[in-house]
């Protein structure tokens, strides 16, 4: 059973189509949901020619969605700047870059240890008075200018309704979500 943040094939499951073995879970991110936030981002804030975007370089998934990310700029002729950080620091440091560089959007990619910061980065982006696409809803919650993905209490409120159905030894049934950001296995 897994609920992940990451695009599950080729690191939990050998394929969607196939997953192998006995494995089951929740994923609130797939490839593609970088590439429309940031033209959802565009779309909000169409004059913005440089978009920053904001992750974390110890995650391993991080590279996927940045090649996602770059793929969309080419095509809605955005400049993204890469903007890492690590979670020993404060976001402030990372703001400071931004502060700096004065681009006209920020897009956060998913990252846990960027999302148990997700206070300080949307109050920091509100300072900066700069446009803010973020991966999920709680960041929104907490002052967030927008979000575009799953909600995190959704997703782990649905992986506890699969644990339970395993404890008690019931079948699996595959839910269909009527988010496009949420997908299960």
């Amino acid at each position: 059973m897994f609920a992940t943040g990451g695009d599950p094939e080729g690191t939990l499951v050998a394929s969607i189509a196939r997953p192998g073995g006995n494995v089951t879970g929740l994923s609130l991110v797939g490839p593609e949901l970088v590439a429309r936030q940031l033209q959802l981002l565009k779309e909000a804030v169409p004059k913005a020619s440089r978009v920053a975007v904001l992750s974390n370089p110890d995650n391993p998934y991080t590279a996927t969605m940045v090649k996602e990310v770059e793929t969309a700029a080419r095509s809605l002729k955005v400049r993204t700047q890469l903007v890492e950080w690590r979670g020993g620091a404060a976001p402030d440091a990372a703001f400071d870059v931004l502060a700096k560089e004065r681009p006209n959007a920020l897009l956060v990619l998913f990252d846990p240890v960027l999302t148990g910061q997700r206070v300080r980065i949307a109050e920091l982006a509100n300072k900066h008075r700069l446009p803010s696409m973020y991966p999920h809803r709680e960041y929104a919650e907490v002052g967030g200018l927008m979000a575009y993905g799953a909600s995190l209490t959704d997703l782990y409120r649905r992986a506890a309704t699969y644990v339970d159905k395993i404890l008690k030894g019931g079948p699996l049934t595959c839910p269909s979500s009527s988010r496009r950001s949420s997908s299960s296995w």
